[in-house]
C-alpha cells in the first residue's frame, strides 16, 4: 500500500452514511404534445384507407410466414411518418397489451420529420383502427376536441416498412452500389425467447445465402448480429426485414502504428531497471485490450508473465506483432519513459499487466462484432484468474464518429461489461478507453478539426472512462527555424476528438478527463508525428531497438489506467465506481484551455468546455491525499431508486440523505475567503440500447437509472432541503428542465448539464463563510427502463453509488483536516 509523504494526509472514506427515505414523488399530468391542427374527418378517413392498405399487406406477409413455416413472431412492421415539423408521440404507437412494439425512431433534420417503426402481430392492427374510430365519433370531455388527437394529428402517413426504415445509421455509411457485399449490423427484436429469434432469423440468412457472425451480443430487448450481404440482397427480402428492428454498417478499426529509430541506448534500460521494484504481489493488474504484448523487453519481464497473455482468436497468437499493444504497456508501467529515464530515483511499481489481443492488423475485421470480441476478451483473464482486480484499458476504435454520442452495440458491451449486468461477478468493472483520434486529414485546422470530429465509438459508453489528449509537448529536438508545435503548451492535443457536436442530446459530457497525448510538427508540407513531440515507450522488437513512441488517444488511455492503478494500489477497498470518480475528481483545466476553448462564463460555456477538454487533466497527488487546506470525503453507499406496490406501476422509491463531517466553524473562522467545493456522482448503468434514441423518454431509455445529487443552500435545513430534492425529482419525472435559482449561479456547470451519463461533477465557488451553511447532501433517483420495463422485473434491483466531495482553500492558515477530524470524533455516526 502506498503511504503519504510529509504533510499528505489520506482521504476520509465512508460507508453506508446515507439515510433512505420515501421518495415523495406526486407525478404532474403531461402537458399535451405540440400536434398540429387538422380536419378530423378528412384526416381520420386517410389514416383508416392507410390502415386498410397496410392491412393487406400484413396480411400478404402473415401469409409468406405460413409458408415459410413459421409459427411465432407472425406480423408485419409499419412506419409511421410526423408532418414536418411536429413529432410523433413515439409512446402511444406501442401497446403493450396488443404486443405492438416500437423498434426504432428516426430524424431527418432537413425535412424536420420523424419517423417510427412499429412490429404489428397478426390480427392487431385493429389496435389502430379503434383509436382512428374514436377520433373519428368521440371527444374529450374536459377538452372538446377528438379523442386520440395528439397521437393522431402528427401523423402523416402509415405504410409499411422498407429497409430505409430500418436504417438507423448515418446515410453517408451506405454503400455507393447497391450489389456491393458488406458487413452489416442487424439488430434483432425480442418478440418471444431471444434464443428462438436469433435461430430464426439465422435460418432466414442461411436460404438467402447470407454470411452471419458467429457471435451475438444479447441485450434486455435486442440481439445484435453482423451480417455480410449486398443492400441489394437485403431489400429484396421481405422476409428478412420484417425480422429486423434496426440495421446499422458494421463498425472497422485502426490504429496507426509507427516504428522509430532507437532513442537511447542500452544503458540507459539497465540503470532504470536496476532502480525498479517490481509489485509485492501479483493481484493488481492492469489488462490491455489490444494488440497483444511482447514480455521479452528487459523493461517489461519483470511485470508480466507468459502466463497471462491471452487472445480472442488462437490463430492470431498472442504476440504482438504491430507495436501498439507492447507500446502501450510499458506506458502503463512506467508513463512517459523520458520520466523515469531522465530521474535518478526509485521507481516503485505497484500493479502487473496483462494483455488480450484483440485487433490482429491495423484494420479490423468487420466479421465479428466488436462488442462480442471485447465480451470474449474481458472473459479469458477472469476465467483463468478470476481472484485478481483488474483494471481494463481498451484503446481499439472505429474509425470515424458518426455515432454522436448515441449508443452501439460496442459501447452498449462496454456498459454490460463495466455493470456486470450478465450477472457473471459479485461486482462491477473499471474499464477506460481513449476517446479515439482525429483525422489526419484535419490536422492543419486544429482546433477547429477536433471540434467537429466525434469520439469514436465505443468512447460514448456510460460507464467506461473515456479518455482524451492534451499536450505539454511543444520543444522540437533538434530546433527549426522552419517548424512549429501545432498546438501550444498546455492545450487540447490536435490528436483528440470531442462531443462538441452532441450539444442538446442526453448523451452524456465526453471525455471524462484527458492525458498526455503528444502533439504534432508543422512546416510548409503540412502537419505530422515528430520524435519529440511523442511519448516514449517499450518497443516490441528488443533484440532491434529498445525504445519506440507512442502518442493521440491511445497513449492517454494508458497513462488514465496507470493512474487508476496508483489508486487503487493506495486504496484498494475503493470500488471501481470510485476509483473513476477519483480520476475525474481530480482533474482540472489548464490555463491555455479556457483560453482557447471557454468562451464567457455561462454554463453552456463551461458544458462546452468539458465536451472538449473533459474535465481537465487529473493529478495523481490530489486523487490520493488530502492535505490540511484541501480535504476530500468519500462514500460509497447504495440505494434503491424503485420499488412497485401491485397492480400499480413501479415509482421512484428512496432517496439518500448525507450530513457530512462539515468543517464549519474553520469555514466561518475564514470569512468571505473564497473556497471551491467540488461533488463528483459516479454510478454504472445497465445499458438497454435497442430503445435508445435522441429525445426519447419515459419508457424508452438506454439507461437503466439515473441518480442526482443535490446540495444544500446556505442555512438550509433539512426539512427544506428534503422539499426541494422532491420537488426537483418530480420536474425530472415529468421532464421539466431545470431552472436555477440565484443560489445556484455560484455552480459552473449547472444542473441541466452535470447530469448528463451517469458520471457527474461539479464545482461551487463563493466564500467560505456561505460554504459553512452547506454540508446536506441528498442523492436521488432519475427514471430508467428499470422502473418502465416492467416485464423485466428489475424495479427491486438495488444499485451502487461513490459520491466525492472536497473542499479547497487557497488559505494556509486553516486546518480544514484536523477540523473535520474533530467533528468524526465528536460524532458516533454520519447519518441524518
Amino acid at each position: 500500500m502506498t503511504e503519504p509523504n510529509a504533510g499528505q494526509r489520506r482521504h476520509f472514506h465512508f460507508k453506508q452514511t446515507g439515510k433512505p427515505e420515501k421518495f415523495r414523488s406526486t407525478i404532474k399530468p403531461k402537458r399535451d404534445p405540440k400536434y398540429p391542427p387538422r380536419d378530423r374527418l378528412i384526416h381520420g378517413n386517410l389514416l383508416r384507407q392507410q390502415l386498410q392498405r397496410v392491412q393487406e399487406q400484413l396480411d400478404d406477409a402473415v401469409g409468406l410466414q405460413r409458408l415459410n413455416g413459421q409459427e411465432k413472431g407472425l406480423g408485419l412492421q409499419i412506419e409511421f411518418v410526423s408532418e414536418p415539423s411536429f413529432p410523433l408521440v413515439f409512446e402511444g404507437l406501442a401497446r403493450g397489451a396488443q404486443r405492438i412494439e416500437l423498434l426504432n425512431v428516426r430524424f431527418d433534420k432537413a425535412t424536420e420529420t420523424h419517423f417510427a417503426t412499429v412490429f404489428v402481430p397478426d390480427g392487431k392492427l385493429v389496435a389502430f383502427e379503434k383509436l382512428v374510430t374514436k377520433y373519428l365519433t368521440e371527444k374529450s370531455k374536459k377538452k372538446g376536441v377528438a379523442l386520440n388527437t395528439p397521437l393522431l394529428n402528427p401523423i402523416a402517413e402509415i405504410r409499411s416498412a422498407t429497409f430505409e426504415a430500418l436504417w438507423t445509421d448515418a446515410d453517408h455509411m451506405l454503400p455507393s452500389n447497391d450489389q456491393e457485399a458488406v458487413w452489416w449490423e442487424f439488430w434483432l427484436p425480442a418478440r418471444e425467447n431471444q434464443a428462438a429469434v436469433e435461430e430464426r432469423f439465422r435460418t432466414v440468412a442461411d436460404v438467402l445465402g447470407l454470411q452471419t457472425s458467429n457471435h451475438v451480443l444479447t441485450f434486455p430487448e435486442r440481439t445484435v448480429i453482423n451480417v455480410f450481404a449486398s443492400r441489394a440482397a437485403i431489400v429484396g427480402s421481405i422476409y428478412l426485414l420484417n425480422e429486423v428492428a434496426e440495421i446499422r454498417r458494421a463498425k472497422e478499426t485502426a490504429e496507426f502504428f509507427d516504428a522509430l529509430p532507437p532513442l537511447e541506448q542500452q544503458a540507459w534500460v539497465t540503470h532504470l531497471s536496476g532502480r525498479t521494484t517490481a509489485a509485492a504481489d501479483d493481484n493488481l493488474r492492469i489488462c490491455l485490450l489490444d494488440t497483444g504484448v511482447n514480455p521479452g523487453h528487459p523493461l517489461l519481464s519483470a511485470h508480466i508473465d507468459a502466463a497471462d497473455l491471452y487472445t480472442v482468436n488462437a490463430a492470431w497468437g498472442v504476440d504482438d506483432h504491430q507495436g501498439h499493444g507492447t507500446g502501450l504497456a510499458g506506458v502503463a508501467l512506467y508513463g512517459d519513459l523520458i520520466e523515469p529515464l531522465d530521474a535518478d530515483s526509485p521507481v516503485n511499481i505497484s500493479h502487473r499487466v496483462e494483455s488480450v489481443k484483440l485487433l490482429h492488423a491495423a484494420r479490423g475485421d468487420s466479421s465479428e462484432p466488436y462488442g462480442a470480441l471485447t465480451l470474449r476478451a474481458v472473459a479469458y483473464p477472469e476465467i483463468s484468474c478470476p481472484s485478481k482486480q483488474r483494471i481494463y484499458s481498451m484503446a481499439v476504435t472505429s474509425i470515424d464518429d458518426r455515432d454522436r454520442g448515441r449508443p452501439s452495440a460496442w459501447s452498449s458491451a462496454v456498459d454490460m461489461l463495466t455493470s456486470d449486468s450478465l450477472g457473471k461477478r459479485a461486482t462491477p468493472r473499471l474499464m477506460i478507453v481513449s476517446a479515439g483520434n482525429a483525422k489526419q486529414s484535419g490536422y492543419l485546422e486544429y482546433p477547429t478539426s477536433n471540434i467537429t470530429d466525434g469520439i469514436h465509438d465505443p468512447g460514448q459508453s456510460w460507464n467506461a472512462l473515456c479518455v482524451g489528449a492534451y499536450t505539454l509537448k511543444d520543444r522540437i529536438d533538434p530546433p527549426s527555424p522552419n517548424s512549429t508545435a501545432l498546438a501550444a503548451h498546455g492545450s487540447l492535443s490536435p490528436y483528440s476528438t470531442t462531443s462538441r457536436l452532441w450539444l442538446n442530446t442526453p448523451w452524456p459530457l465526453k471525455p471524462d478527463v484527458v492525458f498526455e497525448g503528444g502533439n504534432l510538427i508543422r512546416d510548409a508540407l503540412g502537419a505530422f508525428s515528430h520524435t519529440s513531440l511523442s511519448l516514449l515507450t517499450t518497443s516490441h522488437r528488443p533484440q532491434e531497438r529498445l525504445f519506440s513512441t507512442t502518442w493521440a488517444t491511445s497513449a492517454a488511455s494508458a497513462l488514465a489506467a496507470r493512474m487508476a492503478a496508483q489508486i487503487s494500489a493506495a486504496y484498494p477497498e475503493l470500488w471501481p465506481e470510485t476509483v473513476r470518480a477519483l480520476i475525474v475528481h481530480s482533474a482540472e483545466w489548464t490555463q491555455r484551455m479556457k483560453d482557447d476553448f471557454l468562451k464567457g462564463n455561462a454554463k453552456g460555456a463551461y458544458e462546452n468546455l468539458v465536451r472538449t477538454c473533459g474535465f481537465g487533466v487529473p493529478d495523481i497527488g490530489r486523487a490520493l491525499w488530502s492535505a490540511s487546506n484541501t480535504l476530500t470525503l468519500i462514500v460509497e453507499d447504495e440505494l434503491k431508486p424503485f420499488a412497485r406496490v401491485k397492480p400499480k406501476p413501479p415509482t421512484a422509491h428512496d432517496m439518500h440523505l448525507h450530513e457530512l463531517p462539515w468543517p464549519k466553524e474553520a469555514l466561518i473562522d475564514l470569512g468571505d475567503a473564497e473556497v471551491e467545493m467540488r461533488v463528483t456522482l459516479s454510478y454504472f448503468i445497465e445499458p438497454n440500447p435497442g430503445v435508445a434514441e435522441r429525445g426519447l423518454k419515459g419508457r424508452y431509455r438506454y439507461e437503466s437509472h439515473g441518480l442526482r445529487f443535490q446540495v444544500s443552500r446556505p442555512n438550509e435545513d433539512v426539512i427544506d432541503f428534503r422539499q426541494r430534492i422532491n420537488q426537483r425529482a418530480r420536474d425530472e419525472e415529468d421532464d421539466l428542465p431545470y431552472v436555477a435559482g440565484a443560489s445556484d449561479d455560484r455552480w459552473l456547470i449547472g444542473m441541466n448539464a452535470r447530469h448528463k451519463g451517469s458520471l457527474h461533477s461539479d464545482v461551487w465557488r463563493g466564500p467560505a463563510s456561505d460554504l459553512a451553511g452547506l454540508g446536506i447532501l441528498g442523492v436521488y433517483p432519475a427514471p430508467g427502463w428499470w422502473k418502465t420495463l416492467v416485464s423485466k422485473n428489475r424495479f427491486d434491483d438495488k444499485v451502487r453509488y461513490s459520491l466525492v466531495v472536497s473542499i479547497k482553500t487557497q488559505q494556509t492558515e486553516v486546518d480544514l483536516y484536523n477540523a473535520v477530524t474533530t467533528v468524526i470524533e465528536n460524532r458516533t455516526a454520519v447519518t441524518v
